[in-house]
């Protein structure tokens, strides 16, 4: 196996592929203002197995098309949405996020927790906006210093692992200059990164290692998300995700 497909193994037994909650996701649709519009149009972009796109569709009129590129993903996200009585709001699209097969001035949101970093924050929300309708809603969780100053371990390894990580001033600046108007923000809280993602993903070690008969490859794996969360337990002032939402401003 490569790495890619290491990590989907581990993280598919996962009810979230990175750090996020179900009340995080409702607080966005409601600064979002689409709680009582309907017949919406959306997509939910880097889904994962479908943890935010459950919510979206349960709390939202809305048809929702579920992108990841990863299938194994978006089997357990047919498979979730069928036993929550979901499967007719929900259409899941297996193609990368750049290349989204949508119409121009076709979608009402576009959301996208913990993903948009695949392809880099600003290239994300450039060529995201298209897609949007005039006045459309983007929502997007994002990797988020959450000080001006952090430790030098901390800024380290972060720039390494994504050189966009920036400030939420930063990241609302690229959003005016690519043409949105943001209307919300909030840090997620230390919950939605121990209860719902690290401490699940530690309980998954030993049987994932079991499976690769503990391979230098998944070792290396799991070493280095142990050095993450060690990183974030230590240092959870300092960052966070950040979520954004923002209209797409006229043209």
């Amino acid at each position: 196996m490569d790495d890619l497909e290491l990590l989907t193994d581990l993280h598919r037994g996962g009810t979230r592929q990175g750090p996020g909650g179900d009340d995080e996701t409702r607080l966005a649709i409601e600064l979002s203002g689409l709680r009582d519009a309907t017949d919406l149009q959306l997509a939910d972009i880097g889904c994962g197995t479908g943890a935010s796109t459950f919510v979206l569709a349960e709390e939202l009129d809305t048809k929702i098309v579920a992108v990841d590129f990863l299938p194994d993903f978006l089997h357990l996200l047919d498979t979730g949405a069928t036993q929550r009585g979901l499967a007719d709001r929900i259409t899941s699209l297996a193609t990368s996020m750049d290349a989204l097969p949508f119409d121009d001035d076709s979608l009402d949101a576009i959301w996208s927790e913990g993903a948009i970093y695949n392809i880099g924050f600003e290239t994300g929300i450039r060529s995201w906006r298209r897609f949007l309708k005039p006045g459309g809603i983007l929502a997007v969780s994002e990797i988020t210093w959450l000080t001006a100053d952090r430790p030098a371990e901390l800024d380290q390894h972060w720039n390494a692992e994504y050189p966009e990580v920036a400030t939420a001033s930063s990241k609302f600046a690229a959003l005016e200059q690519q043409g949105y108007s943001p209307i919300g923000y909030f840090a997620l809280p230390e919950h939605c990164w121990l209860d719902k993602y690290y401490r699940p993903m530690q309980q998954r070690f030993a049987d994932f290692l079991t499976r690769h008969e503990h391979s230098d490859a998944a070792r290396a794996i799991v070493d280095a998300e142990r050095h993450e969360i060690d990183l974030y337990e230590r240092f959870s002032p300092y960052v966070s995700y950040g979520y954004y939402i923002a209209r797409r401003a006229p043209d």
